[in-house]
């Protein structure tokens, strides 16, 4: 036998009112929605089970504020569309009748159900099933309260490319503070290796490069290159992170960009195609990267036999030496 349940106290009864919306006909010509009401009147702990046209209107809030006081309801689940659009509306309804804002729950039947579902029986005993589930859950809300907390008026941006960047300055201009934190040694990302954009063909350097400026001399924003994520704690408005920075061997705040290091320093530049150049002058180099020459184009794959268009010259077929064409 089925065992009615207490609320959070254990001394009083949960009573559950349920309602069901007919959207109209978005949820009606699908769900039978008066042989579903009828059907959850009979599960334990529901005192209250109908129907409406639109429970979202006026009228249909009111009967839900009126059987709270009426039916000393203490639970409501309304069973309608997405809780996208009117969870907020049936939880101010369910505050305005005397309850807890969440001691309610909304089943979402048109969205899962009628407008996705072309065989009445079974949408009709799939949404039957998904009032009964949401029946069993709101028996087991708890009373919640909202409140303020304060919160970090500081934002954390993991990476510095070009996005990384535009977000830096856009947040920092609103009047927050900002810590970019860039794994390289460098911001600027894959952009800072283009020469040029799509599909403009602007330079690369020249969009790049006064963001980069910029990102250095604001005043909200801190950089932190060389570094990597190592642990996040806390919850939306206070995170606490840990970031490890990695080791430079120089101390930037007093490097003046002499370039003395660079002469000294026994490691290799990493990529190794990487130059390390001061003025005109080449102090490291890494090995040359070894590139790859297009394969020349057979005629069988030459597309430019069928639209007529030029190859490129280093693409066009060039007859082998001492071989003769026709």
């Amino acid at each position: 036998m089925n065992e009615i349940k207490k609320d959070g106290n254990g001394k009083h009864p949960v009573r559950v009112g349920v309602y069901i919306c007919h959207c109209g006909t978005n949820i009606s010509k699908i769900v039978d929605v008066a042989y579903i009401a009828e059907q959850i009147a009979a599960q334990p702990n529901v005192v209250v089970s109908k129907h409406s046209k639109f429970m979202c209107s006026e009228p249909g809030q009111e009967l839900i504020i009126n059987d709270i006081g009426a039916q000393n309801l203490n639970r409501v689940v309304v069973a309608a569309c997405s809780p996208l659009m009117h969870e907020n509306t049936f939880r101010t309804a369910v505050e305005r009748g005397g309850l807890n804002r969440y001691f309610f729950e909304m089943v979402n039947i048109r969205e899962q159900v009628s407008w996705v579902t072309v065989d009445h029986h079974a949408a009709t005993q799939k949404a039957r099933a998904l009032i009964r589930g949401a029946v069993a859950r709101v028996i087991l809300h708890q009373p919640l309260e909202m409140r303020r907390v304060p919160i970090g008026r500081r934002v954390m941006i993991i990476g510095g490319g070009i996005a990384g960047i535009e977000a830096a300055l856009l947040i920092a201009d609103a009047g927050y503070e900002v810590v970019l934190v860039e794994k390289e040694e460098s911001i600027g990302g894959h952009m800072a290796k283009f020469d040029k954009t799509f599909p403009t063909l602007d330079c690369a350097a020249c969009i790049l490069t006064p963001k980069m400026v910029a990102v250095g001399h604001h005043p909200r924003i801190r950089l932190m290159t060389f570094a990597e994520l190592e642990e996040v704690k806390g919850y939306i408005g206070s995170f606490v992170v840990k970031v490890r920075k990695k080791a430079r061997y120089v101390k930037t705040e007093l490097c003046n960009s002499c370039g003395m290091c660079y002469e000294a320093c026994p490691s290799q530049p990493y990529p190794l195609d990487r130059k390390l150049i001061l003025g005109d002058k080449v102090f490291k180099e890494g090995r040359p990267a070894k590139k790859r020459l297009p394969k020349p184009l057979v005629a069988k794959y030459d597309l430019t036999l069928f639209t007529g268009a030029q190859p490129m010259p280093e693409q066009a077929i060039k007859p082998k030496v001492g071989v003769e064409t026709r």
